[in-house]
C-alpha cells in the first residue's frame, strides 16, 4: 500500500532524484553532488560494496565450485539470459533472475540485465570510442532517421571531460571519423599484431589498426591502481583498474556528503502535477517488502538503462500523459537498436613460434569503419568497425585429438600456433517498427506489467553482414594467415548489449522525445541520458558517449536550476 505519512514528504524531498547507478546513472549523481545538489540515487538492485563484494575476483578458477560453469537451476533462472556469453557462475549474483521479471518477445529480443549497484559498469566491455561529426550527421545527410539535435563540437569537451576522470587508454590516430580523446598511454600490441597491422595498413592505405580504446588504466588515478592484466574484468576489479561506478564516480559522489543511495529500490513511474506542468517525484516499490513509497525533487535523471528508462516513462501514466510521459505523438518506445555482430573471420599464422607475450591484456585491437567513408560506396548505409583479438593456442587445442602418453602430454605443455580473430560491429538503423511496448497480460514479481519485444534486424544490416565476414577474411589473408575461416553466427537485437533509442533526442516534438539538452519535450525537468536518448546507433562502442551526455545535460540542469526555468 501507498505510505501515506504526510511528515514523511520532507523528508523524502531532495534536489535531484537519479534513477539507475550504472553508467550513465553514476555520472548524473557525481556532477549533480559536486554542483552543490542533494542527490537520491535508487538502484532496483542489490548493494554491491567496492572490493569487499567481489567475491570471485581473486580466486583461481578452479576455487570456484564449478570452474565457471552454470548449474541446471541457474540456467532454470534465467531462461534469456543464458543466451549470452557474460553469464557465468563467476559473476552469477550480479545478475537479475528472469523468472521474477520476465518479458514476452514477438521477435527474439537478448536482454541483458544487472541486479546490483553498479549495474552493467561492472561488467561492460570497456570499450570507450568517441562517435564523430559524420555520426552526428548522418540521418540528415541520407534520410534515415531525424536529425540530431546536436553535432560532435557540442560534445566535445564533454567527452574531454568524461575521458579524464573515468581514464582510458588509447592511441591517437588522427581520424576525423574516429576522433581522438584525452588518453592515458595505450596498452602495448603483441609482436604478431604489430606484424599484421603493418601489413594491413601496407594493403589497405584507408584502413587503420589500432589498439582498442579501453577504459582500463595504465597510469594510477588518486585510489585506483593502474590495470594489472588480469582480464578478469567482469568480476568486480578490486584494484579500481577499469571505470565502474563503484571505482569512480559513487566515491566521488558520496566525498560531497550529497548523495544518499537506496539500493533494492524498483521505481515504478514518475510522478507528474497536471497543476505546475511537470514531475514532482518517483513511486518507489521496495523489492522485499513490496511497500511502495514517493519520494520528490526538482529534476529527475532517468538512467535505469535504455530499455528500463523506457518502461517507466511508459508505465508513468496520467490524464495529461495516456500513452506514458511525454508520449505526446506516440514515439516513446520505437526506433529501438543495436549492433549487429557475430560476423569475421579467424585464422593461424606459422609465424613468431619462438615468441610469446606476458600476462593477460584486457583489451583488443580495433579496425576503425573504412566503408561508405569517402569514395567508398556500397549498396547499405553506414558501416562497422572490427573488435579483434589474437593469442597462441594452449593446452585445450588437443580436446578433439586421439592422443596419448608423455609426448603427447609434452606436446599440449607447449603452446601452439599464434591464432587472430575480427568480429565486426556493425550500425543497426532506427526503424520505426523495431519497438517495445508494455505488455498487461504478464506481471512481473512486483505486480507491473513487463515489456514486449518486436525488433529484428532488415535488409540494411543483412546486406552490411556480406561485407563484414568477406572483408575480415580478405584482411586476414593479406596480412599472411593461414587457414582463414570466414563466419556468419545469428545475431539478434540486444546480444551486443549496446541498446539505444527508445526515447530519442529530436528537434520536433512530434518525432522525438527529448531536446538537445537530454530534456523531456512536455516535462521539462526529467532528463533522460542513457542509450534511450540515442537518435543513431553509429557503429563505435556508445557509453562513453553516454557518460558525455549525461555530464552535459546536468551542467545544463543546474544552470537552469539556478535561473529558476525548472
Amino acid at each position: 500500500m501507498i505510505n501515506l505519512n504526510l511528515k514523511a514528504k520532507p523528508a523524502n524531498t531532495y534536489d535531484a532524484i537519479v534513477i539507475g547507478s550504472g553508467i550513465s546513472g553514476g555520472w548524473a549523481a557525481k556532477e549533480l553532488c559536486e554542483k552543490g545538489l542533494k542527490v537520491l540515487m535508487l538502484e532496483r538492485g542489490r548493494q554491491l560494496e567496492h572490493i569487499k563484494d567481489y567475491t570471485n575476483a581473486v580466486k583461481a578458477p578452479w576455487e570456484v565450485e564449478h570452474r565457471g560453469r552454470l548449474t541446471t537451476e541457474q540456467k532454470k533462472s534465467h531462461p534469456y539470459l543464458i543466451r549470452e556469453r557474460v553469464y557465468s557462475e563467476f559473476n552469477e549474483s550480479y545478475w537479475m533472475k528472469d523468472a521474477d521479471s520476465p518479458y514476452t518477445e514477438e521477435k527474439r529480443f537478448d536482454w541483458t540485465r544487472p541486479d546490483i549497484v553498479g549495474g552493467r559498469s561492472i561488467m561492460w566491455g570497456r570499450g570507450s570510442l568517441r562517435l564523430s561529426e559524420m555520426d552526428f550527421e548522418a540521418n540528415a545527410k541520407d534520410g534515415m532517421g531525424i536529425d540530431w539535435p546536436i553535432r560532435y563540437k557540442d560534445l566535445a569537451p564533454w567527452y574531454d571531460h568524461v575521458e579524464a576522470f573515468a581514464g582510458i587508454s588509447g592511441q591517437a590516430e588522427g581520424l576525423p571519423h574516429l576522433p581522438d580523446g584525452v588518453f592515458q598511454p595505450p596498452m602495448e600490441m603483441n609482436c604478431f599484431e604489430k606484424e599484421t597491422k603493418k601489413r594491413i595498413e601496407a594493403t589497405y592505405p584507408g584502413r587503420k589498426m589500432t589498439i582498442f580504446r579501453t577504459a582500463n588504466l595504465t597510469e594510477r588515478i588518486g585510489d585506483r591502481e593502474k590495470c594489472q592484466y588480469r582480464n578478469r574484468c567482469a568480476m568486480g576489479c578490486p584494484f579500481g583498474a577499469y571505470f565502474s561506478t563503484q571505482s569512480s564516480t559513487l566515491p566521488a559522489a558520496v566525498k560531497t556528503g550529497n548523495l544518499s543511495l537506496r539500493p533494492d529500490s524498483i521505481v515504478n513511474s514518475i510522478i507528474y502535477d497536471e497543476e505546475k506542468g511537470k514531475a514532482t517525484g518517483v513511486r518507489v516499490i521496495d523489492k522485499h517488502t513490496k511497500a511502495v513509497t514517493e519520494y520528490y525533487a526538482r529534476i529527475i535523471f532517468l538512467n535505469a538503462s535504455a530499455l528500463g528508462s523506457t518502461f517507466i516513462l511508459l508505465n508513468s501514466i496520467s490524464s495529461r500523459f495516456p500513452q506514458g510521459l511525454g508520449n505526446d505523438h506516440g514515439v516513446l518506445g520505437h526506433y529501438l537498436m543495436d549492433h549487429h555482430f557475430h560476423a569475421g573471420a579467424s585464422g593461424i599464422s606459422e609465424e613468431f613460434a619462438d615468441k610469446y607475450y606476458y600476462g593477460q591484456r584486457p583489451a583488443g585491437f580495433y579496425i576503425p569503419r573504412f566503408r561508405n567513408i569517402g569514395t567508398d560506396k556500397r549498396s547499405y548505409l553506414r558501416g562497422f568497425g572490427y573488435s579483434g583479438s589474437s593469442s597462441r593456442t594452449g593446452w585445450s587445442r588437443g580436446i578433439a585429438e586421439l592422443g596419448i602418453g608423455a609426448s603427447y602430454k609434452d606436446y599440449l605443455s607447449e603452446p601452439g600456433p599464434w591464432q587472430m580473430g575480427l568480429m565486426g560491429f556493425g550500425e543497426c538503423l532506427p526503424y520505426y517498427e523495431n519497438q517495445v511496448t508494455l505488455d498487461h497480460s504478464l506481471k512481473d514479481t512486483w505486480g507491473q506489467p513487463v515489456l514486449k519485444f518486436n525488433c529484428e534486424f532488415k535488409e540494411n544490416e543483412r546486406q552490411m553482414r556480406v561485407d563484414m565476414d568477406a572483408d575480415a577474411a580478405e584482411m586476414l589473408e593479406a596480412a599472411g594467415l593461414k587457414d582463414v575461416k570466414p563466419f556468419q553466427r545469428d545475431s539478434y537485437p540486444g546480444g551486443a548489449i549496446h541498446e539505444m533509442g527508445t526515447a530519442r533526442m529530436g528537434r520536433d516534438p512530434r518525432t522525438s522525445m527529448l531536446n538537445a539538452w537530454n530534456q523531456v519535450h512536455s516535462a521539462k525537468n526529467v532528463f533522460v541520458t542513457d542509450g534511450a536518448c540515442m537518435t543513431s546507433s553509429a557503429c563505435q562502442n556508445p557509453s562513453l558517449t553516454y557518460m558525455a551526455l549525461t555530464a552535459r545535460a546536468a551542467d545544463y540542469a543546474v544552470q537552469e536550476l539556478k535561473r529558476q526555468s525548472l
